[in-house]
Parts: C-alpha cells; structure tokens; sequence
C-alpha cells in the first residue's frame, strides 16, 4: 500500500492559472490610447498609468468596509491630478479605470494547455482554488476566464476572515475536499502567501511558479519544489508519489 500520496492540488490563480500581469498592462495600454487621442494628453498618459500601477501595488483595503471600485477609481482620479494638476476630475477617472478593467478582464483567459492539465489532473487528485484579494475583483475574474467547473471548490480570500498565509483559510480548503493538510499541494507564484501560507498550514509540499528565474531573497520562504511553469506540474506530482512509494 503506498502511503500518503498526494490527494489534493491548490491552486493560486493570478498569474500562476491565468496572466493577470499581462492581462494588466493591455488595459493599461488602451487607457494610453484613449488619453492620448481622446484628450491629447502626450508623455502624461504613461506617468499616469506607472502612477496607478504602483498605487495598485501598495493597495490595502478591509473587504466589508471598501468598495474596490471607489477604490480604484480614486487610484485614477489621484494620478491624474498628480500629473496634470488643477481640480479632481472623477469623471475622466471612471473612464479609464472602467476601460483598465474590462480590458484586462477581456484578456484573462484559461489557456487550453491549462484546461487540458487540470482536467487530466482531476481524474487522480480534487482540486482547489485558492485566491487571495477582494471579492468582486476576484469572482469577476473566476466569472471572466470560466474555470469554476475545472475545480472541486473554490476559495476568495476576501470572502474568508483571513487570507493566505493564514493557515485558517488553508484548512478550510482541507475541509471543503475531504483532505489533510499532509494529502495536499500547494501551487502559486507568490513566496510570501502561497508558498508561506502552505508551509504555515503544513501541507505536504509547495511548488513555486518562478517564470522569470528571479532569484529569492534569503529571508523569503524556501518552496519545496520550484517550477518555472504550471504546465510542469503534473510531471513533478509524479515524482512525489513515486518518492513516497519508495519510501514507503
């Protein structure tokens, strides 16, 4: 009898399933487009998109106090006053966060190299997904790239009283499946969430999607397994098993 093989696959979905960096700078470059030909703004319609990208970085907000659209709009309103001065101007602001956003909504897709890996994997192990960030941004996002029926369940952050990597949320997915913490893989792009979060929550292993080769830090989080694509997966899954066979 082989013991503890892996019976359950997490998975992160920003820019570990789908490509939400890239999906991202689309919508930022139409925003480019629509400033400058609609408004004749020139270099100002860049300075304004780094402007809001970084406020996107730094964002931090309470789900059951914030509506991410107030919040995002503001990021614009924000940028273009920093940039362009004179008083606020709310209405140019929705326009371009409204474009951003159905934009890189548009491009948010499930690759059908994806599908086909997470059918196949479903056949031997359930699966999860597990998303940090608010929860109307993130189930408009599950909504635009159509993978609920690819999973046994699904997981928003925003919608649970912690994130990753809290282990509480990480256990609640163990719940949903039927599983142990040690039955589980943990798969994402994020060292300091996914892959802290599975190693708080001692799962069974962590694999890291690192597609840019960038080296970590050495105070950041050590995965278990590196990868530098989703798609190598299922190869890797093998190997654990056949590991635990072994010593078993």
């Amino acid at each position: 009898m082989v013991l503890n093989r892996v019976r359950a696959v997490f998975f992160d979905l920003d820019n570990t399933l789908i490509d939400t960096a890239g999906a991202s700078r689309k919508g930022m470059l139409e925003v480019i487009k629509l400033l400058q030909s609609k408004y004749h703004y020139k270099e100002e319609a860049e300075t304004i998109c780094d402007k809001v990208q970084v406020k996107l970085s730094k964002e931090c907000f309470h789900p059951s106090s914030t509506c991410i659209t107030d919040v995002r709009t503001l990021h614009w309103e924000e940028a273009i006053q920093e940039t362009k001065g004179g008083a606020a101007n709310r209405e140019l602001a929705e326009e371009c966060y409204f474009l951003w956003k159905s934009t890189r909504l548009q491009h948010m897709i499930l690759a059908e190299d994806v599908k086909a890996m997470l059918t196949e994997l479903r056949k031997e192990v359930r699966l999860l997904l597990l998303t940090n960030g608010d929860r109307q941004t993130q189930r408009e996002k599950i909504e635009a790239c159509a993978c609920q029926s690819y999973f046994d369940a699904i997981i928003v952050g925003g919608e649970q009283k912690e994130e990753k990597p809290a282990p509480s949320i990480f256990y609640h997915g163990c719940d949903l499946l039927g599983v142990q913490p040690g039955d589980c893989v943990m798969v994402g792009d994020t060292l300091e969430t996914d892959i802290q979060g599975g190693l708080n929550a001692g799962l069974k292993a962590t694999v890291w999607i690192n597609k840019n080769g960038i080296m970590p830090l050495k105070s950041s989080p050590m995965p278990h397994y590196i990868v530098s694509s989703v798609l190598e997966l299922p190869a890797l899954l093998q190997s654990i098993d056949c590991t635990v066979s072994m010593s078993a």
